[in-house]
């Protein structure tokens, strides 16, 4: 089991996460969506793709960034589609 901590609160577990590069891509569903705000953030990867960005907003606590997913990766990293992954600099992951 995978978790993911911001702010003290656990805001995604999950054993089932696809790990890429060393992330855990978690399925949206082991997410708590109600912290996440989508991002107007872009970036492309060579390899996966173009990734979308998460805000995480909790009250007045926010971090800017803090999770990416790809809606459309490419071929080779399919079953990424739609995971969520997040910077270990801005979370806390606990494995």
């Amino acid at each position: 089991m995978v978790k993911i901590f911001w702010q003290e609160k656990e805001i995604a577990s999950s054993n089932k996460t696809e790990v890429i590069d060393g992330d855990h891509y978690f399925p949206p569903e082991s997410v708590k969506i109600k912290y996440f705000k989508k991002s107007e953030k872009h970036s492309t990867d060579p390899w996966k793709g173009e990734a979308n960005y998460y805000n995480l907003k909790d009250g007045e606590q926010n971090v800017n960034n803090a999770a990416w997913f790809y809606p459309e990766p490419k071929k080779e990293v399919e079953k990424i589609k739609e995971k969520i992954a997040f910077y270990s600099n801005k979370v806390d992951i606990i494995e």
